[in-house]
């Protein structure tokens, strides 16, 4: 079997035989890494590494004990304290600069390599959704595709001072979606008119929603998958914004009644995640991903809890948003581009109708019907004010209203 052995000069690695003994490590220990036996204090506690009375360590003190027996198997971790120098072969093994006399403490070394740890608290004090927003999107991935493949989406919203999060509208791209999987198709064209609608709304981007279809949920033991953390971590380092919120949409069954409930949660990926991201920790997709998809498969060797791995689990890096709901200042019941069916000019004539005893300006207060009508007013400083008179529940122009109008009649 083969063992890791932590000494102060870092990670080495001995191969020795299944029934081996103690004393048989140590013989290997001297022979490859001319450390005597006599010299050799061995332990399965890392805190033998910082001990200044090294010899009180004696779980691995018999020779004649099996390592087996001590509970070993492969790629265990062992580690040795010996007094005096030694010649490292190799530049991977040389001793790093900084250190007085080449020695190495144990925080110093094991800072040589990332420790995953957990994020406690948030960036993001707590994210609200608008009810008729969040409702519009769980009651399409629940009624209308039955939770059967995933969907998601681009929430648009605020930032208070307080770092907390208003969801007010979501934007759903272009994209395709299976059981366990969501492949986006980001239009250029598109997504800068969302952006002049939500710009003149005084919206911006805040986060990203998804669904999980029920094949995937039904007896899975984690919260995302290693496809849904790379998805959620890689927009959130793109954003740039500390703030940025990934919300879940599942259905869960509901042992009581018999039937199930559709959930929210919200999570940002930690800050340690989206830094791993930036610095290529995460294996390329090529590699095959973790067989396991509870767990991220990393490019190189990390601690977590103490052990070496490539892989972690994807909660280590999940950090809880606290979940509210308010009334925004905007209506939701106009059809939602890229669903089918696609809205056109008659969904127009219907919205104005239904809202027909309000101003203009409130009744041109849907998101989705002013991404609709983006396509087809003037430039992007017409979308723009239109868009800004909306929120501000001003006078819209009667140039603008012609062109609705006309539309409309179409």
């Amino acid at each position: 079997m083969l063992l890791r052995l932590r000494s102060r000069d870092g990670l080495e690695r001995i191969q020795v035989d299944d029934r081996a003994t103690v004393g048989d490590l140590q013989q290997k220990i001297a022979e490859q890494l001319q450390v005597p036996v006599s010299n050799q204090v061995l332990s399965q506690d890392i805190k033998l590494l910082v001990s200044k009375t090294p010899n009180e360590f004696a779980d691995m003190r018999d020779p004649h004990r099996k390592l087996s027996q001590l509970g070993m198997s492969n790629g265990a971790m062992v580690f040795l304290y010996y007094s005096g120098e030694r010649q490292i072969a190799g530049p991977s093994s040389q001793q790093p600069k900084g250190f007085s006399g080449g020695k190495m403490t144990i925080d110093d070394m094991i800072a040589r390599q990332t420790r995953i740890e957990r994020q406690e608290d948030p960036h993001a004090t707590s994210v609200s959704f608008d009810r008729n927003a969040a409702n519009v999107f769980q009651a399409y991935v629940n009624e209308s595709l039955g939770f059967s493949i995933k969907r998601g989406g681009v929430m648009y919203g605020t930032v208070a001072e307080d770092k907390a999060v208003l969801v007010d509208a979501i934007y759903e791209p272009p994209q395709q979606g299976s059981e366990d999987g969501l492949e986006i198709t980001w239009d250029a064209e598109e997504l800068a008119r969302v952006e002049l609608v939500a710009g003149g709304l005084g919206l911006k981007k805040v986060g990203f929603i998804f669904s999980q279809s029920v094949s995937q949920v039904q007896g899975k033991e984690y919260i995302v998958s290693e496809g849904e953390l790379r998805q959620m971590v890689e927009l959130q380092a793109d954003s740039g914004d500390d703030t940025w919120v990934t919300a879940l949409v599942k259905l869960d069954a509901d042992e009581e009644s018999g039937g199930a409930d559709v959930h929210f949660e919200a999570f940002q990926t930690s800050d340690q995640c989206v830094k791993l991201w930036r610095e290529d920790f995460f294996a390329a997709k090529d590699a095959g991903g973790s067989k396991d998809p509870k767990t991220s498969l990393m490019g190189k060797e990390v601690i977590v809890a103490g052990r070496d791995t490539t892989e972690v689990d994807n909660d280590f890096f999940l950090v809880p948003v606290k979940i509210l709901d308010h009334e925004g200042p905007l209506v939701h019941t106009f059809p939602v581009e890229n669903r089918l069916p696609s809205a056109n000019f008659q969904s127009v004539k219907a919205h104005l109708d239904k809202y027909k005893n309000f101003s203009y300006a409130q009744r041109l207060s849907d998101f989705h019907l002013l991404v609709f009508l983006s396509r087809y007013i003037g430039d992007a400083a017409d979308i723009t004010q239109i868009a800004e008179t909306v929120r501000n529940k001003g006078q819209v122009g009667e140039g603008y209203q012609l062109i609705i109008d006309s539309l409309a009649s179409q």
